[in-house]
């Protein structure tokens, strides 16, 4: 990926904005704004400030509260909120980008558009590549314009899975903890075939180097051990295995790869809801941040989604045409007819009760939730999937605000930056997205955006519609 300054991303403020210290990830805009007769969601508390203005001066709030209370500077660009929401911007923890694979480089600054057209300010890179740290850098000077990058390591595995570092020994998993981090990768991504003791050094190194262990469970490691690690889990990997009860014919569920194997969804015929109430708590107790990704999960492997849904959706253009191809040949071949015999209704309907009762103990017990989309997956394309992510979480149980707070103020305490984003408060990044109708009221509200601001930098519904006709296009073009 080399480093790309697309104009409909871009404008001579950022390019002559000064580098900031790392604590913010995008380059901070210039001059004066204030968003006023707005009502304000802050996301310090479940609730809201009716009629209030927001003052943001070089990229950060400079005051919050009730309009006759807040005083305006002069020469200050005015937005009139009136009837709307102001909430800040949202973080999508799970994503990938096409240009991680086939696709060319030149089309990561447009896949970055389409994040920001939707809302998410802040990005977590779940495999990470060279070519993201560069978009990274080229994001904070503000030569392109998208959301903080925070960037995983390329995944750690047993074996290759592309963009893999294999480590097979102890002392393979230390050097590659070592290797990362002096490349400037955040955190260490973990995927599967990982051997229990690769494992516990990879937990052991990791945390001398200022790293965090993310991802995947693998068999071998188990739950409880990610859980003692203090790994944070992705895709609630391990639990199903953990709640079988003790009379189950076999240990073996459907995490993983192995939701594909049609033998294995027998086993949700033997779920201990008490193991689940108990392994929840201790999920809570411990300390384990936990992102479900429950849209692409429950939609891929349970629910089901027809071709005619899939076209239908705003997503469909985004998708270049291997990609179509690849997961609608996929889909076809999981929802053969021969296998309903194995993954009747009830199995279904249980895989989704089971991860949604999961999510609910969780949070019910005080731990922490992380908004994921896993996109662009199963058809789900980065931005559009994390309006689906909040709804999903709230059908799970959740209420708005806590839908919400995985998607703001929970990922800026996982990556200790709560002081810099995360709520609308004095000193904090300006990155906001202002609705049209109360989130709080109807998660699916979410995605009635009117604008959005990245670092103090305002872009109205015109031009993120500009923007999302250009990510088309630009995808469109490899489609062809």
């Amino acid at each position: 990926m080399r480093s790309f300054c697309v104009s409909v991303f871009i404008t001579a403020a950022t390019l002559t904005q000064p580098l900031e210290a790392q604590t913010s990830r995008t380059a901070l805009a210039p001059g004066n704004l204030a968003i006023t007769n707005v009502t304000v969601i802050p996301m310090t508390s479940d609730t809201a400030i009716p009629n209030a203005t927001v003052v943001v001066r070089d990229g950060r709030i400079t005051a919050v509260g009730p309009a006759d209370r807040v005083r305006i500077p002069g020469r200050t660009r005015r937005v009139d909120g009136r009837g709307k929401f102001l909430i800040p911007g949202l973080a999508d923890m799970h994503t990938h980008l096409y240009a991680d694979g086939e696709e060319p480089d030149s089309v990561a600054p447009y896949e970055l558009g389409v994040m920001i057209a939707n809302g998410v300010t802040t990005t977590r890179l779940m495999i990470g590549t060279p070519e993201h740290l560069v978009l990274r850098r080229d994001i904070i000077s503000g030569r392109v314009l998208g959301p903080q990058l925070w960037v995983a390591s390329p995944q750690f595995a047993g074996k290759e899975y592309g963009n893999t570092r294999v480590v097979t020994t102890p002392e393979e998993a230390r050097a590659a903890v070592r290797e990362v981090a002096a490349q400037g990768y955040d955190f260490i991504k973990l995927t599967l075939d990982i051997s229990r003791p690769v494992y516990d050094a990879i937990v052991d190194e990791a945390p001398k180097h200022g790293m965090r262990v993310a991802g995947h469970v693998d068999p071998q490691v188990g739950l409880a051990r990610a859980i003692e690690a203090g790994q944070q889990i992705e895709h609630l990997d391990g639990y199903f295995e953990a709640i079988l009860a003790d009379s189950a014919p076999s240990r073996v569920s459907v995490s993983n790869f192995s939701v594909f194997r049609l033998a294995n969804w027998s086993s949700l015929d033997h779920m201990d809801d008490v193991k689940l109430a108990r392994i929840a708590g201790e999920t809570a107790r411990r300390g384990i941040w936990t992102s479900p990704t429950l849209t692409v999960f429950n939609t891929a492997f349970a629910i089901g989604q027809e071709e005619a849904e899939i076209r239908a959706r705003p997503d469909w253009p985004f998708q270049p045409a291997k990609q179509r191809e690849l997961y609608l040949g996929a889909n076809r071949r999981y929802w053969a007819p021969a296998a309903a015999t194995m993954r009747t209704e009830a199995r279904r309907k249980r895989f989704v009760a089971v991860r949604n009762g999961l999510v609910k103990a969780i949070a019910d017990s005080g731990g922490k939730i992380l908004a994921g989309s896993d996109t662009p997956e199963w058809f789900h394309v980065y931005g559009f999937a994390l309006h689906r992510e909040l709804a999903s979480l709230v059908a799970a149980g959740l209420t708005p605000y806590q839908a919400l707070e995985a998607a703001t103020r929970n990922p800026a305490e996982f990556f200790a930056a709560s002081a810099d984003w995360g709520t609308i408060e004095a000193g904090k990044r300006a990155d906001l997205v202002l609705l049209a109708a109360n989130p709080l009221t109807d998660i699916a509200n979410t995605s009635r955006i009117d604008a959005v601001a990245v670092g103090g930098r305002w872009v109205a519904r015109q031009e993120l519609d500009r923007m999302l006709r250009a990510a088309a296009e630009r995808l469109g073009r490899e489609a062809r």
